[in-house]
Formats: C-alpha cells, structure tokens, sequence
C-alpha cells in the first residue's frame, strides 16, 4: 500500500460562523488536526490564517516537522491584489510554511489577464523571497475544459519566464477551493479529468488535487496520474481505509 500520508494537507477552513460554533471550539479542532498530523505522520495542516501562529507555536513545542499551511484571499479570490500581499505578508510572519492563494479567477473570465499575471507574479514573489511554497487555486468547477487548460498553461508561462528553474517546485496549480458551490450536482473539487488537465498544461509546476478524494484508491490513483499533493479534510479517514469518508476540502 502506498504511503499516502506524505502526500496530505489535512484541512480544516470552515469559519466558527459557518460551523456555528465557538471561536474558542474552532481553535481546539485545528489544534486536534496538528496533533493528529504529528501522529499519523500527515505531511501538512492547511488552516486559516487566524490560527497559523497558534499552530506553528504549538508544532514547534511538540519539536514536530508538520508543515502548517495556510489560504490567502480565500475563498471568492477577488480580493485586490495589495489585499492578498497583505494577508500573505501577515501569515508569512505568524509562521506559515506554505500559502494557497486563490487566484482571481473572476478577473480571468472578466478577460482581464493582466491582474490574474499581476496577482501571481508580485504573491509568488513574497513567498519565493520568504522560501515558502506558493500555490494558485484555480477553481476548476467554475471553469470550462478549455479555461482550465488555458489557465494553467498561463500560470507555468508566467512561472518559467519570471522565476528561476529551482524555484519552480516550489510553486503549485491547485485545483479547488471546497467552497464553490455548483449547479446540477456537478463536482467542486477535483476530478481526475479536471487534474489530467492541469498535468497536462502545468508544465514544470507541480499540482495539487483538493477535494473530490474520497478513497485511498482515489488518492493512490492521484498520486499516479502526477499529483505532488492532495488537498483533504478527510486526511485520517484515506489512512486508514475508510471509504464511507466524503473526503471534502
């Protein structure tokens, strides 16, 4: 059996407003996700930005190498561009290890190609400067096949033509945010046609597939078809077999 641990971001990115809890209950979910990281060696946490800082101190006490994850501009990624570099520069000092922006992929149905390059090239920058992995959300679901392929393929032209070759495993296409919501039941995280896809345009950029991985066979088949990371709330569920998870973002 493949080790699928190594390849998780064990997320959690539901608000105390959108569980309807406490913010202080929020809190100690995200500090089970750490603890259940450390102990099933799962490779990263993806968290809100609020509680990078709570998290990294409490990974760093614990002497553990989980990476602590974080989204920027999530989940509409149509903030400005100053406000995603803000967010970024913040998480950045809170400690964060790794920054999933969503990318303003209004602005690319808009036609306006020029802010989508503006956002990538300044946010990847930060965190290029910062060593820190950078990863772009595109949203799949709410693109077409072709938008999807296109997009992608602008993300790697615009990676290789402004940064280093060493730099570029360090930038990621990531599929889904978990949050958009779809029409007719189609799927809002990743498919294996969708993340086929973005492997085939992403050139020397690494994927991340999030959401839509329901099985450890789903995950072991992700792996396969090139995927360096896979994005899920269901990380301890995959490792242990458990099919009956929904495996969401």
């Amino acid at each position: 059996m493949m080790n699928i641990a190594q390849y998780l971001d064990s997320t959690y990115l539901k608000t105390p407003q959108q569980s309807g809890i406490s913010e202080e209950e929020t809190l100690q979910i995200v500090r089970d996700l750490a603890q259940e990281a450390i102990d099933h060696h799962i490779f990263a946490v993806m968290i809100r930005p609020d509680y990078v800082a709570e998290i990294k101190s409490f990974l760093n006490e614990k002497r553990s190498n989980v990476i602590v994850g974080t989204v920027i501009g999530f989940h509409e990624g149509t903030y400005s561009v100053d406000e995603k570099l803000a967010e970024a520069t913040q998480a950045v000092n809170d400690g964060a290890d790794e920054l999933d922006f969503v990318i303003n992929y209004q602005a690319y149905l808009n036609g306006n190609l020029e802010l989508v390059k503006d956002e990538f090239l300044r946010c990847t920058q930060l965190c290029i400067q910062h060593q820190k992995i950078a990863k772009w959300i595109i949203e799949i679901a709410a693109l077409t096949d072709a938008q999807i392929a296109d997009l992608t393929k602008n993300i790697s032209t615009w990676a290789e033509e402004n940064f280093d070759e060493k730099d570029l495993e360090n930038i990621f296409v990531k599929s889904s945010t978990g949050f958009f919501q779809t029409e007719n039941g189609k799927p809002n995280g990743a498919t294996f046609e969708g993340i086929k896809i973005m492997l085939d345009n992403a050139g020397k950029l690494p994927v991340k597939a999030a959401g839509g991985v329901r099985t450890p066979e789903d995950a072991e088949k992700m792996i396969k078809l090139g995927v360096k990371r896979i994005g899920t709330s269901s990380a301890l569920a995959l490792i242990k077999n458990d099919s009956s998870s929904k495996g969401e973002y």
